[in-house]
């Protein structure tokens, strides 16, 4: 025993002891309701990984509302990689040096692996017959939605109801501010997240409609029953998109620019494709497009970029002080 104790120190002073394999680990900062989807990654990436590479890893995460997650960023949470839910976020950081302003070519899909749209979750057998945007002007319907200053969740409903309305309203700004101002004053309580919207919702019963992404639609009947409640898709919805980018300031210091490129690859593997689709949100590769597109009902997207002109337009003319979203939030 002495004489293996003596070896195994000697080996140790000479510097021939085996080295114990290092686990490099990552931060994935994300929006408010992607919880179960990177769980879901992560256990799939880690081995994955691993087996490429031959190297350990362990992703981290962080959740919260998606403009929130943007600024803890620039006040120093040190994200390796962000994966978030809408582009001023991530242009954002761009603007703070945070990431290279040409972020949106170093993925495919504008550096967004995957998407939904904004749908409804209502009790079930819908008792206030909610079909489309115009029902959420209801004096009978309260509606929840998490606030669109601190969540792109609640950006995109903002988004996608004016978009709606605009149409409906031939582009008349005073009939849209009115029923904007209907809508939002339908808002019992304004969360800061998609999540804790979702919670409002379901565990404090609190309202007849969700407005949400479709994806936490779908999960939420999946998880607790379609006994419970119902998924409405409106006639009309906006393309909301899940741009990620690799954080360049933080990987560069930190050293772990490989392995988070590689994590953002991943999700657009075929592997990493299977489960988004598999957790409700709409996929790019054909495999697994074709595979779940039987759990998506057919719905007419709009765009951004069609109807409002882009993300830097929409950031000066309805989010900046003073905006347009500014004029129909009454529950300030």
């Amino acid at each position: 025993m002495n004489k293996l104790f003596t070896t195994a120190v000697a080996a140790i002073l000479l510097g021939t002891a085996p080295v114990l394999a290092q686990t490099t680990e990552i931060l994935n900062v994300s929006y408010d309701i992607s919880r179960e989807l990177f769980d879901a990654v992560n256990a799939k990436f880690v081995p994955s990984y691993k087996a490429s590479a031959n190297a350990d890893v362990k992703v981290n995460q962080s959740h919260a509302g998606s403009s929130k997650q943007a600024g803890l960023i620039l006040e120093g949470l040190e994200a390796d990689v962000v994966t978030f839910n809408q582009v001023i976020d991530v242009d954002t950081l761009a603007k703070g040096e945070f990431v290279t302003a040409d972020w949106k070519s170093k993925f495919a899909n504008n550096a967004s692996p995957f998407y939904s749209l904004p749908a409804f979750l209502v009790r079930e057998g819908n008792p206030k017959a909610i079909k489309d945007w115009a029902d959420l002007a209801r004096d009978d319907v309260k509606i929840i939605f998490p606030n669109p200053k601190t969540s792109g969740n609640g950006r995109y409903t903002y988004l996608a109801a004016r978009a709606w309305a605009t149409e409906a309203f031939a582009g008349d700004e005073a009939k849209i501010e009115e029923y904007l101002k209907k809508v939002f004053s339908n808002v019992p309580v304004f969360e800061t997240g998609g999540r804790a919207a979702t919670t409002t919702f379901v565990e404090n019963k609190i309202g007849d409609v969700l407005i949400t992404f479709e994806a936490e639609v779908l999960g939420t009947i999946k998880q607790l029953g379609d006994d419970q409640y119902d998924a409405v898709i409106p006639s009309v919805s906006l393309l909301a998109e899940f741009p990620i980018a690799v954080v360049d300031k933080v990987v560069d210091k930190r050293g772990t620019r490989e392995i988070a490129t590689a994590y953002l690859n991943y999700l657009y593997s075929p592997e990493g494709q299977d489960i988004a689709g598999s957790l409700f949100h709409r996929v790019h590769e054909a495999a697994a497009a074709e595979k779940y597109k039987g759990q998506f009902p057919e719905v007419r997207l709009v765009t951004v970029e069609d109807v409002f002109g882009g993300w830097d337009k929409i950031k000066a003319d309805h989010f900046a002080e003073g905006g347009l979203l500014d004029k129909v939030f009454v529950n300030q």
